[in-house]
Order: structure tokens, then sequence, then C-alpha cells
């Protein structure tokens, strides 16, 4: 049976627009690996019933409870106390922590504060986990077959002590438990398209979970296989990968979490060959992607930024007749974008975009969304209208995985026809 785990980060501040609860993020993925499955996080602030009721009832629901941070000497770090009521338990002084405390703060060349001394308490029961890196010792307990870690908040504390002597006891409790993760990123279809076409597949394999995600350009298919051996698990989340990437053909752009600039990157270094972009709404941000990629300068030299009419005719050679009669945002601009910044730069492929990313600017025939991008290569040029939904943010965002979607898709066609 895969056991469960709740998490409870600890601080008022976690709970402002400042502060991110990143140990929650690190904290589940280590546990994951060992076949624990994350069921809830909780952020509690400095409220000492508060954080009692969510420690009580954690412990009611999950096999495991980790709480983070609130083990400093100040009156608002309330973990001990709220824990040991919790579990019903007195909090016990310990001498050698003061001595270690004492210490610690004489090499400092600094006398301790008396306040310090609140850090020697431990919750009845516990298992004292060492903190070289700071002042807060953490504590692990064992409730039966359950296990409680109360560790503190900062990571470069709380991930040595969590690694050191957390995870050894828990891979006990787990037992040999291999898990494999695979994140497959999806393009063009929504979350409920996505979980039609792969609902039949993963289900069909045993102890295997699955999660969607849509962020603001794909969909990210996460798929976790537990066996009991990493050769097993491995080769049978190969395999539902593999099964998963059949049935989305084209539309699934990777199978190990690459993004999509990762993949486009890739397909030119094996081809030995290079890319010129002329981009107008989205204002160089497929340039900026491009170039997030290490090692983009062998296949990428130079792109253009063409806002203006005036931009498009003199950097690209757009004709002033075809702005005339079709306007900026059009097929056939598009189109001679693309092919100017080809033939300046020399380069193997081009890509250009020109569109409306709103929030004014559309008409009835050309609303905020409309976007055409177009591609020049070997064997021509060719454009395509897209229609892309969101604010100006999104709009700008979706056009530049469409347009890098373009090119993984003409280079990937160029591949098939050699």
């Amino acid at each position: 049976m895969q056991l469960s785990a709740e998490i409870i980060a600890i601080g008022s501040e976690l709970l402002g627009p400042t502060r991110v609860d990143t140990n929650s993020l690190w904290l589940t993925e280590q546990l994951n690996d060992i076949g624990v499955e994350v069921q809830l996080k909780t952020i509690v602030g400095d409220d000492g019933a508060r954080l009692e009721e969510a420690v009580a009832d954690a412990v009611k629901r999950a096999d495991i409870i980790i709480t983070t941070g609130g083990l400093g000497p100040t009156e608002d770090d309330i973990t001990r106390v709220s824990t040991a009521k919790a579990l019903g338990r007195e909090l016990v002084y310990h001498d050698e922590i003061e001595a270690v405390l004492r210490e610690r703060f004489q090499r400092w060349g600094r006398k301790m504060p008396e306040i310090n001394k609140r850090q020697a308490f431990i919750v009845e029961g516990a298992e004292i986990l060492e903190n070289p890196r700071g002042s807060a010792v953490g504590m692990l307990l064992e409730l039966g077959a359950k296990r409680i870690a109360i560790l503190p908040g900062p990571p470069r504390e709380n991930q040595p002590m969590f690694t050191d002597f957390v995870l050894p006891r828990l891979k006990e409790l787990v037992g040999d438990v291999f898990v494999a993760r695979r994140v497959m990123k999806i393009v063009g279809l929504g979350e409920s398209a996505v979980d039609e076409i792969a609902a039949p597949i993963y289900n069909s394999v045993e102890r295997a979970s699955t999660s969607i995600l849509f962020n603001k350009t794909e969909v990210e298919l996460h798929v976790s296989v537990r066996r009991d051996s990493r050769k097993e698990a491995d080769a049978d989340a190969d395999e539902l990968a593999r099964r998963l990437s059949d049935a989305f053909g084209i539309a699934m752009f990777s199978t190990n979490g690459e993004t999509m600039e990762e993949v486009i990157g890739r397909l030119l270094r094996e081809r030995s060959e290079t890319l010129a972009l002329a981009e107008s709404c989205t204002g160089g941000l497929v340039a900026r992607r491009v170039t997030e990629v290490a090692g983009a300068s062998a296949y990428f030299g130079e792109g253009v930024v063409t806002y203006s009419y005036e931009a498009k005719v003199r950097l690209l050679g757009v004709r002033q007749e075809t702005l005339d009669k079709f306007g900026a945002v059009s097929a056939e601009c598009a189109e001679e974008m693309a092919a100017g910044i080809r033939e300046r730069s020399g380069a193997d492929h081009a890509i250009s975009i020109t569109g409306i990313a709103g929030p004014d600017g559309g008409t009835d025939e050309k609303p905020v969304g409309t976007v055409f991008i177009a591609y020049a290569g070997p064997n021509g040029v060719a454009s395509r209208k897209f229609f892309l939904p969101g604010d100006r943010y999104l709009i700008r965002w979706r056009t530049s995985q469409a347009a890098l979607d373009v090119l993984r898709r003409a280079l990937l066609k160029a591949s098939q026809d050699r």
C-alpha cells in the first residue's frame, strides 16, 4: 500500500505576497522518489491554536507528517509548543542542547541570549536531529506506524537534515519501492482532450499515477510508475511514455521534460542548420526563448523586431504595396517577412510573426488574438493563421510557442523527406 504524507509549512511570512514555500516543493520531490504520495500541503501562520489543529488533523489522516519552520527562539516560533499539545505530550528541556548552543555562540564571539534557551525544549519521546548549520535542532517522532518530522525552516538547514536523518528512516518504513517519473509535453490540445486520449493508456498500467497540468503555452502530462526495482520502474515508465507518444503523435513534442526551445535547439544542432527570426507582435520574445538555451549561438545568428510598417519595409524588404493592400497582420506580410529575414541572414530556416496582441487594435475581420506565422526554408515559404485567446501577456506567449512549433514541424517534415 502506498503511504501518504502531509507537509505543514509554518510562518506568517509565507502567507504574504513576497515569500514562497520552496521547502514543500523540494520535500514533495524527495517523498515521491521513494513512493510516498503527498496528499496535502498546509501553510499556517504564527497562530498556536491553528497549528495545533493542523498537526492533530494531519496525524489522523497521513502516515508521514513533516513540519517546516517555527523552531527559532522568538515568541512567534510556536512549533514546539503547538506540536506537543496536538500530540498530547510534554516538552522536555535538554541541558546538552543548551550547552551546544552556548558553545556555538562563544565560537562566534558572542554571548548567547537567554531567549535561545527555548530551543532546548524537545517534544517528549522525540529523537533529536542535529543541525550543524543553525541553532534549531529538529525532531523525529514515532506514533506507532506513523512518523512525524519537525524540521527548521531555512532550506540550507532543512534539506540536509531531511536527507541525513529523516529520509533513511522513511525508506525503512516504505521498503523497497522505486518510482520512475516522466514528464511529457503536448502542444495544440487542451487538458480535457489530452486526458481523453491518455486515460485509456495510463489506466491500463498497474501502480501508475498521472497528473495533467496546463500552463500558458502547453499541457504537461506527468506520469509515475512504482515498481519493486529501479530497472523495472524505468523500463515500464519508458514503455508507458512510448505508448502515450504514439497516441499523441506530433502533438507531443517532449517525453523527457524538454522545453520547446530545447527541442528546437536539438533538432537544429542535429542537422547543423541555422535559424533567423523576424518578429512583430512578440517583440523579441521568440528570440529570447531561443537564446535561453545554452549553446544557441551554434544555430541562431540573428533576429529582428519590426514593429512598424517602415521597419518591415526597410529591414525585411516587405513591399509597401503588400502592406497597403493586405495590412501588416496578414499571410502576405508574414511570408514576405520570413523570406526577407532568411535572404538577408543567409539562415537555413526563418520564422516570422505578425499579429494583434491587444488589448486594442482588433477589428471584426481581425480580432485581438489574430496571428500569422510564416516559415521560410529550402523548399519555399508558407504561412498559417492562428486565433489565440487570452490577454496581451498570454497571446504573446502562446504566439511564441506556436511559432516555435511551426518551426519544429517543418524541421521534422524536412527530416522525413530526406
